[in-house]
């Protein structure tokens, strides 16, 4: 006998490599940098670099409360395991990230996701997903952007 839990549809399910091409591109939610986001990140880290820690470090090239470009990173891919890599992402292979402008506490951030190449692998019904991500602040700058390969799954 087949439960309920196998039988209904799952939302907030990615979709598998089968549903996805080349071409298709869509976009987060948007999410607030913090405080706390920026402590507890450093803290887990390490990156207790002064421009970090020291909201007021003497001679900062760059005003404001900075946060580091991983920081950022983690948090739009936060972002994108709640929606198109849950249930359905198996491994990251590779990511080539470049910084491209500060981010600071208080930014509200987003990020477009591109997808460049799908590539079926030869056993597993798996494919490697080549995408292309890029994040903004609330005034549509780009401030990140990172090239990833994942392993995703396919239909069962």
């Amino acid at each position: 006998m087949t439960s309920l839990f196998e039988t209904l549809p799952v939302f907030g399910k990615g979709p598998t490599w089968e549903e996805i091409s080349p071409g298709l591109a869509g976009r987060t939610l948007r999410r607030t940098v913090t405080e706390a986001d920026l402590v507890g990140f450093i803290g887990v880290t390490g990156m207790t670099e002064a421009i970090f820690i020291d909201a007021d470090y003497p001679g900062k090239a760059i005003p404001g409360r900075l946060v580091p470009a991983a920081l950022t990173q983690c948090l739009i891919e936060g972002l994108l395991f709640q929606s198109v890599i849950q249930g359905v992402g198996l491994a990251l292979l590779e990511c080539n990230l470049k910084a491209l402008a500060p981010v600071r506490v208080g930014d509200s951030i987003w990020a477009t996701l591109d997808i460049l190449e799908v590539k079926p692998t030869s056993k597993n019904n798996r494919a490697v997903v080549t995408s292309i991500v890029t994040v903004y602040n609330q005034r549509e700058e780009a401030v990140l952007t990172y090239t990833v390969k994942r392993m995703v799954a396919g239909k069962s």
